[in-house]
């Protein structure tokens, strides 16, 4: 749980440093209202375990609240293309992880996800592992 308090952490800041590298997106004050995170996953996962404490540390951070909205489905394609459709003004992001790069070599998507969003900053890793039963005879992958 530190370990994840720790990412969490280290990703607002990135993030929060990323955000106001870009000076043209906010020639006006921003935020001056509540900023939607689409997470494209249910909540409960992995994904909605770190989006909210996040968004915890950003709406102290930036003085507004900052919202989850677990739209889940699809592999994350249901969430990614509510983000993709919504006006490109800052209020509305998209917390994703491996999946956005992967589905586009899956299938036909109704975004680009090259040309239709911008990554601000990575907020975790998320190392996978293969594990079989104890008693299987093999300790490592080929």
């Amino acid at each position: 749980m530190k370990l994840l308090c720790h990412l969490v952490s280290s990703g607002v800041v990135f993030g929060i440093a990323f955000l106001f590298t870009a000076p043209q997106l906010f020639a006006q004050n921003y935020p001056v209202r509540s900023i939607r995170v689409v997470v494209p996953y249910p909540p409960g996962g992995g994904a909605d375990n770190v989006a909210r404490p996040l968004a915890q540390k950003l709406s102290e951070a930036l003085g507004q609240q900052v919202v989850i909205d677990n739209r889940g489905g699809a592999g994350g394609i249901i969430g990614a293309d509510i983000v993709a459709k919504s006006k490109p003004d800052g209020y509305t992001l998209l917390d994703d992880a491996m999946a956005h790069g992967v589905n586009p070599a899956l299938q036909k998507l109704p975004f680009d996800t090259l040309k239709d969003f911008t990554p601000i900053g990575m907020i975790v890793r998320n190392p996978n592992f293969v594990l079989v039963h104890p008693s299987f005879p093999v300790k490592t992958v080929p």
